[in-house]
């Protein structure tokens, strides 16, 4: 189903849209206005999951056991020389 409706642009704004339709990238302004509205849909969705992976995350560390700096710093050095060991790189 589509809706109509009014909106406002600023000059700038419609001249984009506008040479959008010109160029032939789209086929009228309410076909560049759907997919700008698409597009905003799907980042605030993105967001929304990385938001709701990102409180996963914090949730299980809190969980989790506590490491202490110089122990995380440990444990980062061990990684980090296994994994130049792994590709032959000089420790």
């Amino acid at each position: 189903m589509t809706v109509k409706t009014s909106i406002s642009l600023t000059d700038e704004q419609h001249a984009f849209a506008r040479a959008l339709v010109e160029a032939g990238r789209y086929s009228s302004l309410s076909a560049v206005l759907q997919q700008g509205v698409d597009l905003l849909r799907r980042r605030a969705e993105s967001e929304e999951a990385e938001t709701a992976a990102l409180r996963e995350l914090l949730s299980r560390r809190r969980e989790g056991e506590f490491v202490d700096a110089n122990e995380m710093d440990a444990r980062l050095d061990r990684t980090v020389a296994r994994k130049r060991r792994a590709h032959g790189l000089p420790s």
